[in-house]
Order: structure tokens, then C-alpha cells, then sequence
């Protein structure tokens, strides 16, 4: 008799390991997400102005994110979200720049508009030279992708724009 108790136990345990495994096969394929086809839907943010001190160089954080724009935009792997698209959303949805400030916020608003990734970004003027710094941020689960960096004299406008472009096209190489 106690040898078919142990018998019936043992088989109890392998039941339990089965359907342990089971769920955890279960939980394992459920948190993979479907690729979806073609290019990915891209946002980019004006870039934020760090500066410690005032540098005369007002509109500079939309003028660089105009140029990361249109080096992103290079390359058929990632479709650029329109700017109006953005804006139209902000004012729908009544956000104060404040409400901009929060990552969540700026990253709801993405999947609002459609974007599967966002480019965040800052700028920062330092004596003579200005340094670029930008982020790509998956929008669904908020994990940074990549980032890069770039500098250049602050002085020189075409070299402001070329290093914004640099950083661009080294936020998306492989």
C-alpha cells in the first residue's frame, strides 16, 4: 500500500512540473511582441536647451530637431511622424508645456499619434562650442534604444546643423 501511495505522489509532481512549465512557456511567448512590417513610425521632440548661461541662439532646439528630422528621414527603415501631427495632438489633448516635461506624458502622447519609437534630445552651449545629445526611446515600453552625441563650434551654424545630422544618422546605425 505505501509503495502505491508513493507512486500516485511521484505522479502528482511530474503534473505540477508539467503545468508549471507550461505557464511559464505561456508567459515567455506572450511577452514577445509580433514584428510588425515595414518602417517604423518615428517622432522627433525639439531639443531642450541645457545651456548654463544665455547664448544669444534663440530657436536653436527647433532648427537642430529640424535637422535631425531630415537626417532621419534618410532612411527608408523609419518614417517620419509629422510635426502638425504632434502639435495637433498637444492641443487636443490641452497639455501645458509643463505636462511635456514628464516622460510618461511625452511617451503616451506618442502612441496617441501613432509613433513607434520618439527622439529626445538637448542641447547645451558652452563658451565657443555647442553639444548635442539625443536619445531613441521604444514608445511601448519606454527603454531607451540608443543614443548619441555630437558637438561643434556654437558659432558656426552649417557646423551646428552637420553635427545635428551626424548625431541623426549614428542614432540609427546598427
Amino acid at each position: 500500500m505505501k509503495k502505491n501511495r508513493a507512486n500516485s505522489r511521484s505522479g502528482f509532481e511530474w503534473w505540477i512540473w508539467i503545468v508549471i512549465g507550461l505557464i511559464w512557456l505561456n508567459a515567455c511567448t506572450a511577452a514577445t511582441q509580433p514584428q510588425i512590417e515595414g518602417p517604423v513610425a518615428l517622432a522627433v521632440w525639439d531639443l531642450e536647451d541645457l545651456s548654463p548661461m544665455e547664448h544669444g541662439l534663440v530657436g536653436m532646439g527647433e532648427i537642430l530637431s529640424g535637422q535631425v528630422m531630415a537626417g532621419l528621414a534618410q532612411n527608408p527603415a523609419f518614417q517620419m511622424v509629422e510635426r502638425q501631427q504632434l502639435l495637433k495632438a498637444i492641443e487636443e489633448l490641452h497639455l501645458a508645456s509643463s505636462d511635456l516635461a514628464d516622460p510618461e506624458t511625452r511617451l503616451r502622447l506618442g502612441r496617441i499619434i501613432g509613433a513607434r519609437q520618439m527622439v529626445f534630445g538637448a542641447f547645451q552651449v558652452i563658451g565657443p562650442n555647442l553639444r548635442l545629445d539625443l536619445r531613441r526611446v521604444d514608445v511601448a515600453s519606454g527603454r531607451i534604444l540608443k543614443t548619441s552625441s555630437a558637438t561643434a563650434a556654437a558659432a558656426d551654424l552649417n557646423l551646428c546643423l552637420s553635427a545635428a545630422e551626424d548625431a541623426a544618422t549614428a542614432l540609427i546605425a546598427r
